[in-house]
């Protein structure tokens, strides 16, 4: 096991004080820097402690099964290690070199940039930023203004249009402003919140293509198809906060002295769920060995790995589904560790990326 019994006694002690506080405790976060957790997918020299993506998901698991907030800071915050092959190396050691380096940031390209003397002026505003609050580094997308045309926000490019004018800043905490406005019923410890650059100035070196590889191309992780990567990854953590969702399910139920129904029911979203994470563990294990001998994957099987990873998290999302309205009135008490579960599955499995239309 990656933590402790007492680590996740304490872990599980203060996650009721986390979801009313809506911040991660210094000893939840100490835990995660011990292990090196936000550094997984970071190279070696970096202070990382490279993982394969099959080995990082149940890590993922694991962490999220101890409590969703864990394992959805784990996640996002180990995700950003991914970028370290796109910056330089100068640059990919400034940005993680160091025992609490973690990056928070989004992916959508929800700001402008100005290109000026050196580098750009960047102006923007991002939603759904894990990890805020302690993150050492920000990243963010932004579209590269064309003459003096400004383009304004609600006109950013789509996918099917010019992917070239989207650029990716690397911005310093001192730069950023958060608006602490993550009021999730679910999750709640993430700090997910909005951050905005009001006419930042970024080095053209502290920028880069999510399309280009700049460093470390010979780590296995970097050549995984990101899309796959990002759903494996988040599948992982449904499948986590489910299993401890089912844990608190079965103790409610003995205490309540449910019916003989209610443990059918329970049994067979157990055994839905351990079905399902099989077969998803299969497809990724299968999909990372393709990489190793091919140095790629197919179309064919990326698109496995997404089917298999969604499936997982409906399953997953399918045990609070069919058996929270099951456990009475204490469930619904938000104070009460089942109610926290279910909102967190909830929260976690309404990611786009995890769902099925």
């Amino acid at each position: 096991m990656l933590f402790t019994a007492q680590q996740i006694q304490t872990i599980r002690e203060q996650a009721l004080g986390m979801d009313k506080r809506r911040q991660v405790t210094p000893e939840v976060l100490a835990a995660i820097y011990d292990q090196r957790l936000f550094h997984l997918f970071v190279p070696d020299e970096l202070e990382g402690r490279m993982t394969s993506l099959p080995e990082a998901a149940r890590i993922f698991q694991e962490s999220a099964r101890i409590d969703g907030n864990l394992g959805w800071l784990v996640t996002i915050g180990a995700g950003g290690g991914f970028f370290a092959a796109l910056m330089s190396r100068e640059v990919s050691r400034r940005v993680f070199a160091h025992r609490e380096a973690v990056i928070a940031g989004s992916g959508m390209p929800t700001g402008t940039a100005r290109q000026v003397d050196g580098g750009y002026i960047v102006n923007g505003s991002w939603k759904y930023c894990s990890g805020s609050t302690y993150a050492t580094t920000f990243t963010a997308n932004a579209v590269i203004e064309t003459g003096s045309t400004v383009q304004d926000a609600a006109d950013v490019p789509t996918a099917d249009q010019d992917e070239s004018r989207i650029r990716s800043f690397i911005l310093n905490p001192d730069q950023i402003e958060i608006l602490e406005d993550w009021n999730a019923f679910g999750l709640r410890a993430t700090a997910s919140h909005t951050i905005s650059a009001v006419e930042a100035f970024v080095p053209v070196e502290m920028t880069f293509s999510l399309t280009e590889i700049q460093a470390y191309e010979n780590e296995t992780i970097y050549q995984y198809p990101f899309l796959p990567f990002a759903q494996v990854s988040f599948a992982g953590v449904a499948a986590g906060i489910a299993e401890h969702f089912l844990e608190a399910a079965e103790s409610l139920a003995t205490q309540r002295g449910s019916s003989s129904y209610v443990f059918s029911k329970l049994e067979e979203r157990k055994a839905a769920l351990e079905l399902s994470v099989s077969d998803f563990y299969k497809t990724v294990e299968s999909s990372w060995d393709e990489l190793l001998r091919n140095g790629e994957i197919s179309n064919a099987t990326e698109v496995e790995v997404t089917a298999r990873s969604i499936a997982a998290a409906q399953t997953a999302l399918s045990c609070g589904q069919r058996l929270f309205p099951l456990l009475g009135l204490s469930a619904a008490m938000e104070d009460a560790e089942i109610n926290r579960c279910w909102r967190d599955l909830q929260t976690a499995c309404s990611h786009s990326l995890l769902r099925n239309f």
